[in-house]
């Protein structure tokens, strides 16, 4: 079987790392890496491989494109090389994001803003202009555009404005892809995740503000549940499409998180 081709965005770590590994251990598909950190990357390729086993029968298994994703030349620098390299694409996780400290708005510097909307938002949005572009001339077209969403989408944390703006975003760009990619058959899905077990989401253990202004800790879970949803997600046929998911610890207040 021919194995289908997806790319990863923030592929360096957590998440974007553990999704890659997911779908390398199906032998199902060749991966792409994207990511900032270009020895980070290298270590992801070898899990991958690691991971691929006996299922690879090939010697192009992943492929390393390193660079800033919120810069448009990059992400045209990064499909050209999926396009060059293996004809097409058939996945996109839109996963590279960052965070910030809990900041109240009126001390939110404009530029800590910028930059949260710029990985979060233009990356994701520059990433599914090219990953568009591809789909609909290649043969057979289409495909399948995975968003990284957040729980903060629909329930914020107190004092983290700029990254709850930033994923309301990336649930319209969901939204909108889906509409517009459908007559090309792109299927565009969110996956919204709360306290993973990662550098970024697991400090939860630690203790968060709550919206009473109290910090308590809260639970978490195991990331490697992320690379499995993916692993769904992305399987399902083109006809099918699991448009919002929502994954999360069963026992963090997410319902009546306010």
């Amino acid at each position: 079987m021919q194995k289908r081709v997806a790319c990863i965005t923030g592929a360096s770590s957590g998440i974007g790392r553990t999704s890659a590994v997911a779908l390398a251990k199906t032998g199902q598909w060749r991966i792409v890496l994207s990511g900032r950190r270009e020895q980070e990357l290298e270590k992801t390729a070898q899990m991958c491989r690691d991971a691929a086993g006996s299922t690879n029968g090939d010697g192009d298994l992943t492929l390393i494109v390193a660079g800033d994703v919120s810069e448009e030349s990059n992400v045209e620098s990064l499909f050209d090389a999926i396009k060059k390299t293996y004809g097409r694409v058939d996945m996109l996780f839109n996963n590279a994001g960052i965070s910030l400290p809990e900041t109240p708005i009126e001390d939110l510097p404009i530029e800590k803003f910028l930059s949260v909307m710029s990985i979060n938002v233009t990356a994701s949005v520059l990433c599914t202009k090219y990953a568009t572009r591809l789909m609909k001339s290649q043969e057979p077209k289409g495909g399948r555009i995975i968003n990284n969403g957040s729980i903060a989408a629909y329930s914020p944390r107190p004092d983290a404005a700029a990254y709850t703006i930033s994923k309301h975003a990336i649930s319209g760009l969901t939204k909108s892809t889906s509409l517009d990619g459908r007559k090309y058959d792109i299927a565009c899905c969110q996956l919204d995740i709360g306290n993973a077990a990662t550098e970024m989401g697991g400090g939860a253990a630690n203790g968060v503000t709550q919206a009473d202004g109290s910090k308590k800790p809260e639970p978490v879970f195991d990331v490697q549940q992320v690379g499995d949803a993916i692993v769904f997600m992305a399987g399902l046929p083109l006809g099918a499409n699991a448009f919002n998911v929502t994954l999360t610890s069963s026992a963090m207040p997410f319902i009546a998180r306010g």
